[in-house]
């Protein structure tokens, strides 16, 4: 069994320079990948995209989606992977690309997988890693930074070739990065309102909670269910602020 390339994109957040998201359809169109993203490039010049694409993965860059917001981009997808070359605290256990694609063996056959690179300049924030379910880095000796389409090219070149007949693992449709985001925000709010994580800055708060389900992979109808316990919450703690308001006072 094989990573099923018909379910892998590149997603390519704030692209500088046109020349690198030819570049990137290039290496995407050599290893299997159809599907290019590009979202809200500083520019989109076709003819100079085309150019560094040449002929033969015009295909690509016609079908090629763009967006405004990353959010937009991601929703459809039940597997992000993010690229970086910094490693943290707030950023989780990193794979190296061979280990990753392994991994992406089983996912790949049931999911929709985004694999995701930040801008030329400074890679991708906390903020965009948010929405990742894993995180990998190329290896390099001293120099760690590489131009985006080298990077798209060694990480989707480990991904054609990872294979392992002997595998049995399955892993079935995951929840949609949309529909992920909604749960998220149900539990914000929920959270919030319990006091159990700061009202005043919860997205800090929430880090943990991300990397928390991301980790698991949750199903669509699991997402539900969270979501469903969260409205019966706001619907108790409602219930109970109404009561508390309506009691007749103790005095007198």
């Amino acid at each position: 069994m094989k990573v099923n390339l018909e379910n892998v994109a590149v997603v390519l957040h704030e692209p500088h320079f046109p020349e690198n998201i030819g570049a990137a359809a290039r290496a995407a169109k050599n290893m299997g990948v159809k599907r290019l993203i590009v979202v809200n490039p500083r520019d989109c010049d076709l003819t100079r995209i085309l150019k560094m694409a040449t002929h033969t993965a015009e295909d690509v860059v016609a079908e090629m989606e763009v967006y405004d917001e990353l959010e937009d981009a991601l929703a459809p997808f039940s597997h992000i992977v993010g690229t970086t070359a910094r490693t943290g605290s707030h950023r989780q256990t990193v794979r190296s690309p061979r280990r990753l694609a392994e991994d992406l063996i089983p996912i790949t056959q049931e999911n929709l997988t985004a694999i995701l690179f930040g801008t030329e300049t400074r890679g991708l924030t906390n903020g965009e890693l948010k929405y990742c379910h894993s995180l990998v880095t190329i290896p390099t000796a001293d120099f760690s930074s590489l131009n985006l389409a080298q990077a798209v090219m060694i990480m989707l070149y480990e991904i054609f070739l990872a294979g392992n007949a002997e595998s049995k693992a399955f892993v079935p449709r995951l929840a949609t990065a949309r529909e992920m985001e909604g749960m998220y925000g149900n539990l914000r709010d929920t959270l919030s309102r319990i006091n159990f994580i700061n009202p005043e800055n919860p997205e800090y708060w929430m880090v943990g909670v991300r990397r928390f389900f991301n980790r698991i992979g949750l199903r669509a109808r699991e997402v539900k269910i969270i979501r469903g316990i969260c409205r019966q919450v706001d619907w108790y703690c409602r219930q109970k602020a109404d009561s508390e308001r309506t009691a007749p006072s103790k005095e007198g």
